[in-house]
């Protein structure tokens, strides 16, 4: 998608601070950081959000989680504990129209959140 701000990142055509990336999806760190560690962990074939997965996204989707529990590890932030948020729509705080995870370590979460 030509106007997609991440899919302009995973070309790279926008420079991005890189913290992980595979076959299947790249990891960078939010401009807009609202813990200690706050990732996002993008898949690089563009879908809107988790309304427009298909079975065969099932793979994809447990990478995201396996790549997530590595990087909490690697962090420092697993013991403590972490999240894991993926907005799915405008009145859920979507906000970039391409599936994607974000992971926040490094404080103490509430709940329920937001």
């Amino acid at each position: 998608m030509e106007n997609c701000l991440f899919c302009r990142m995973i070309s790279g055509e926008i420079p991005v601070k890189k913290a992980y990336e595979d076959e299947q999806l790249i990891v960078i760190e939010d401009i807009a950081p609202v813990a200690p560690v706050h990732l996002l962990l993008i898949p690089k074939k563009h879908t809107v959000n988790t309304l427009d997965l298909s079975p065969d996204d099932s793979v994809l989707v447990g990478q995201v989680f396996q790549v997530a529990a590595k990087l909490a590890r690697e962090l420092g932030v697993a013991e403590h504990g972490f999240r894991i948020v993926n907005n799915n729509n405008a009145g859920a705080g979507q906000s970039v129209f391409h599936l994607h995870f974000h992971l926040l370590g490094g404080r103490s979460f509430h709940w329920p959140p937001g």
